[in-house]
């Protein structure tokens, strides 16, 4: 992966989006479903795609709410639905397209008061708080959010009455009804004036801020950073959380500084990311500067991406944590002080997250739960509190409240960065120091990715990998003791292969836009052994793709 020349400076006027232009591409471009990148495609986190190529235009969402409308039907969904967005510049314009459909079908939606930004987590709390204690009429959501993704990009995704990301069976019957709709050019689909849209009697305001930021007292212990007076710094990133961080801090009387509220579709505030493209991402160093330059002003500062389901957490010790490292101590920490967790509670990860969360889970006597990549394989535990908390490598978690109790289904930003601060006002070092305390005893892993290309039919094929495919007997001179297709948490397949040795680990999955595939691997011994087994595993998956 080539790093940019512009990678960790401030943006240049030249990369801005020209924003009127986005908009109105949004509105022109019609999609063609005899294009497989113009259909619409539900990946980990929904449908992702740029209006400028005809991936994320005002058909797909046309077609997608109408979709979501005849799902609801079919399940008998008729409580509320919960709409949000984030502040990409895409994401109002979509908004306006699935209310003129929603209330065309008579869907009760329940928008942010004033047309604030919504964060993915809030929504999800929404639609849990609402439908605690029910037997019927049960909630939904929709989040309107490309992620961390560049400001060029939009993104639309559903949650059911679990609060959490929809299941594949579910994506994939609304992805097939909203391809079915693309291809009959809308026919069929109800729609109603945006303006209609917004009176009707079935639209109703919510403030969402103040429900979420009240509740915040029972997952988090905000009587510890209010009473050690915890200097703490965070940087919204220009997203959907950027007016509730201040708000946190009036509340619970926190030492807490908003370092950027400025909220810019462009996102000419970023520094750029290693491959030169402006993205919010807050597990990213580069994209990080503007706030890794500022921690020795604060005890600990953290960030969350642009809908606020990742975190970002910078300490004076070392900086920006990498994901790996911050979530190894948040559990730590979490299944030592949350005496009122079930002792049956798990720690729930990813395949392509660090072994040392295994070692920490084995410390603590917690089972370990390792699932696919996709934060919606965490959703029935995190509900039911078999598990304790669930986290991704990419920077995505979320954990139970202080009683035992589910928070959000989804990913949350704000939690974990919150954490950050109790952990360092009640431990008296931050995050980053404990960490270094956890590598002295259970091994100082290096972790990296890399990408190779490969063709549509390869990444078939590595999607359905079996284990006798792997021929090789070693990774990196040691014997191979695991070949993993599918995940030990719950038997789901990864959607490629997991290969482990004593003292490292890869894992190879292809990605779901682009003609490549991901390597994920970690080492226990250092640098060079990692180099190798990233080395050895692309040899090990391109025999087993040219052995089909």
């Amino acid at each position: 992966m080539q790093l940019s020349p512009l990678a960790g400076q401030l943006a240049p006027e030249s990369l801005l989006v020209n924003v009127p232009d986005l908009i109105k591409a949004y509105y022109a471009e019609i999609p063609d479903p005899s294009i497989a990148e113009q259909r619409v495609c539900f990946g980990t986190s929904g449908h992702r795609g740029l209006a400028f190529n005809g991936s994320f235009n005002e058909g797909h969402i046309l077609a997608i709410s109408q979709a979501i409308c005849l799902y609801r039907k079919e399940q008998g969904i008729d409580g509320p639905l919960f709409l949000g967005m984030d502040t990409h510049a895409l994401s109002m314009p979509a908004l306006r397209s699935a209310l003129e459909v929603l209330a065309a079908n008579g869907v009760e939606v329940i928008l942010s008061e004033g047309d604030t930004y919504t964060p993915t987590p809030v929504i999800s709390h929404a639609i849990l708080t609402y439908n605690r204690g029910r037997k019927s009429n049960f909630a939904d959501g929709i989040v309107i959010t490309p992620s961390h993704n560049p400001p060029n990009s939009g993104g639309f995704k559903y949650n059911p009455p679990t609060g959490g990301p929809a299941e594949p069976t579910i994506t994939n019957w609304i992805e097939a009804k909203a391809n079915a709709f693309l291809e009959k050019k809308l026919v069929g689909i109800k729609r109603i004036p945006y303006e209609q849209a917004l009176k009707a009697n079935t639209t109703h305001r919510r403030n969402f801020q103040e429900a979420y930021i009240n509740d915040l007292g029972n997952v988090i212990d905000m009587g510890i950073m209010r009473d050690t007076k915890i200097s703490m710094g965070v940087d919204p990133l220009g997203g959907a959380g950027v007016h509730y961080w201040k708000a946190i801090g009036e509340r619970y009387q926190l030492n807490l500084t908003v370092t950027n509220e400025t909220v810019d579709p462009t996102f000419r505030f970023m520094s750029v990311d290693w491959d030169g493209q402006i993205r919010m991402d807050p597990s990213s160093s580069y994209a990080m500067q503007p706030l890794i330059a500022l921690k020795d002003r604060f005890q600990i500062a953290f960030a969350s991406d642009t809908d606020h389901d990742r975190h970002g957490i910078v300490t004076r010790s070392a900086g920006l944590l990498p994901p790996n490292h911050y979530l190894a101590v948040a559990i730590y920490y979490l299944f030592q002080h949350r005496p009122n967790w079930a002792k049956t509670a798990a720690v729930g990860k990813t395949v392509v997250s660090s072994q040392i969360i295994d070692r920490v889970a084995a410390k603590l006597g917690r089972k370990l739960y390792e699932v696919p990549v996709g934060f919606k394989w965490f959703v029935e535990g995190l509900l039911d509190g078999s598990l304790g908390f669930g986290g991704e490598e990419s920077a995505g978690a979320s954990f139970s409240r202080l009683d035992g109790s589910v928070w959000t289904t989804d990913k949350d930003g704000i939690i974990p960065a919150l954490l950050s601060g109790e952990i360092t006002a009640r431990m008296g070092k931050d995050p980053g120091e404990i960490y270094q305390e956890l590598a002295r005893e259970f091994g100082s892993p290096i972790y990296g990715r890399v990408e190779a290309v490969a063709t549509p039919q390869q990444k078939k094929i590595l999607k359905a990998l079996s284990p006798k495919q792997v021929r090789s007997n070693e990774l990196a001179g040691e014997k191979i003791q695991t070949v993993l297709t599918a995940a030990p948490g719950n038997n789901a397949p990864i959607g490629g292969v997991k290969v482990i040795a004593q003292n490292g680990w890869f894992a190879a999955r292809p990605s779901g836009t682009e003609n490549i595939y991901k390597i994920y691997g970690e080492s226990f011994r250092d640098a060079a052994h990692l180099q190798r087994i990233l080395n050895e595993a692309q040899t090990i998956v391109n025999d087993a793709l040219s052995s089909q």
